[in-house]
């Protein structure tokens, strides 16, 4: 019988046959959420659920961009509430979170876990935390709307995901001044180039000489993509796929050009960063370990991206 131990030993030994490419790696992260979740299941000792739900994950595990090591992101949206109904998936939300730890799945900082009640509700209350948080006018209710539209079902009924997404679309329509909120929340950007156009590496620490690339290169491609696709009603959660029916909107070729092969570049860059200790490191690319042709790759990825954020900030701006 699998335990999360097995499935952690298991995880370890053939993650690196996937490093080819991102799509494979995230395929085989996906293969070990859903054992943990059959044991987080098996483990609540009941024959199933007791009425349909959701898994979901987001951040980048919901946009298929997870590399060597991913902490965890994820949540549930189940069909009904009921007393029966919300001790089983709190308990079960406990459950899975325990063992995405235990198979190498770090505890998420920011408590974006299905042990986490606001993660883990029924449809109806997702509706109204939903209504809630697109008319609060709070920086971080702004956050967690964005990273619940980078959710993507795992398991379970698809519909409800796509469904309270749809209530988002919908409210921003009605409601212009919700896009630049979302806009205002994601303006700043870690810029990296400095005024001679060199790239600005970490001085000090055990980081030093290398560049952040999710802050500094990931989030500016990421959010600028997910506000078009909130903009247009896009409810695909992969940055490329996102770009792919942008592009088919025809207005948006000009603004994101080069942009999917940048992207491309990118995680291939991310996924270099597999010897590892943490998943901060995941993070850091040292730059003065990288060829002349690296990183003259790298600068057009940042300058790009950092010309894409301004543009996109630009137009979301009321």
């Amino acid at each position: 019988m699998e335990t999360y131990e097995s499935i952690r030993e298991w995880k370890d030994q053939h993650i690196t046959n996937f490093l080819d490419d991102t799509l494979s790696l995230n395929d085989f992260h996906d293969q070990v959420m859903h054992k943990v979740m059959e044991i987080a299941k098996s483990k609540l000792k009941k024959d199933s659920p007791p009425c349909d739900f959701t898994w979901f994950i987001t951040g980048s595990g919901g946009r298929f961009e997870q590399g060597f090591i991913s902490d965890q992101d994820h949540g549930i949206v189940y069909e009904i509430s009921s007393e029966e109904n919300d001790a089983y998936f709190k308990k079960l939300g406990n459950e899975i979170s325990y063992g995405l730890h235990i198979t190498g799945y770090p505890y998420c900082l920011g408590n974006i876990m299905s042990s986490n009640p606001i993660w883990c509700k029924s449809l109806h209350d997702w509706q109204k935390q939903l209504q809630q948080w697109m008319e609060d006018e709070s920086f971080e209710t702004i956050r967690q709307l964005q990273i619940f539209y980078d959710a993507r079902v795992l398991q379970g009924e698809f519909g409800y995901v796509n469904h309270l997404k749809s209530l988002i679309y919908e409210y921003q329509l009605a409601h212009p001044f919700l896009l630049n909120r979302f806009s205002a929340n994601v303006s700043h950007v870690k810029n990296v180039i400095g005024p001679m156009g060199q790239i600005l590496v970490e001085r000090h620490g055990v980081y030093q000489g290398c560049v952040n690339l999710k802050y500094a290169a990931f989030l500016p491609y990421v959010n600028a993509i997910r506000l078009l696709s909130i903009k247009e009603g896009i409810f695909e959660t992969s940055t490329l796929a996102r770009m792919d029916r942008l592009i088919q909107l025809n207005d948006y070729e000009k603004i994101l050009q080069n942009c999917e092969r940048n992207f491309l570049d990118l995680l291939k860059y991310r996924l270099s960063l597999f010897r590892v200790a943490s998943y901060s490191d995941t993070h850091y690319l040292n730059i003065e370990k990288l060829s002349k042709i690296e990183r003259k790759e790298i600068k057009r990825i940042l300058k790009d991206g950092k010309r894409l954020h301004d543009e996109v900030i630009t137009l979301t701006s009321l």
